[in-house]
């Protein structure tokens, strides 16, 4: 096998998961999946399971993270700073699900291994830390309750417009109108929400944060 070492470990599970892809349709979020992604790569099997010595799980949670690193390597690009926060909010989200788009059917295979009860407090932490990284790209700065309000807030918005974009099948020419209105309608419901009591946010933002959300989803 290749020796794996610290310094480039990051990058090829990178490459790695990059390059499962392809299979999770026809294998699903598996090991074979990951195998037949590393033989693409021409490396043996043995070093897929060897960069992720944490399970299919670990992969899971590495895909997320290199997602996030890509969308706010594709925000740069964007001129962020001239919108209002909730347009900027809605360009993070819709670029987060146009540089998936080719490998939807992975995404919900994914999700589907996600949804195992064994995953949830996984999922709720992958969930957060998106939500995280969409706030601080949109220029959020906050240290104070505000910081998980915010995030709080922004997780069931995030969530469900996965959700529908997983059952939208676009215009035809590789867009999605009907989610981004969606994703408008759920940015409105939020800014409503910010107008409420202190005591009903505080319920709300309870509800999404990853202990919380993770022991409810395990129930």
């Amino acid at each position: 096998m290749t020796p794996m070492t610290t310094e480039n470990l990051e990058l090829r599970r990178d490459h790695l998961v990059e390059a499962m892809l392809v299979h999770v349709p026809f294998d699903g979020w598996a090991w074979s999946a990951l195998e037949a992604g590393a033989k693409d790569l021409g490396q043996e099997p043995g070093d897929a399971r060897l960069a992720f010595t944490g399970g299919m799980g670990e992969v899971a949670d590495h895909f997320a993270r290199w997602s996030d690193r890509r969308m706010l390597a594709e925000l740069l690009t964007i001129d962020l700073e001239g919108m209002r926060v909730r347009d900027r909010i809605h360009t993070c989200i819709k670029t987060r699900l146009v540089m998936n788009a080719e490998h939807k059917e992975s995404l919900r295979r994914l999700l589907s291994f996600l949804a195992l009860p064994q995953n949830a407090g996984r999922l709720s932490r992958m969930t957060w830390r998106s939500c995280s990284e969409i706030w601080y790209a949109a220029g959020d700065t906050s240290t104070d309750w505000n910081h998980y309000s915010k995030r709080g807030l922004l997780v069931p918005v995030y969530s469900s417009t996965i959700l529908h974009w997983m059952a939208d099948d676009g215009d035809g020419d590789g867009d999605f109108p009907e989610t981004w209105a969606f994703l408008e309608r759920r940015i409105d419901d939020v800014l409503r929400t910010f107008r409420m009591p202190r005591r009903v946010k505080d319920r709300l933002v309870r509800l999404f944060t990853p202990m919380e959300f993770g022991r409810r989803r395990s129930a």
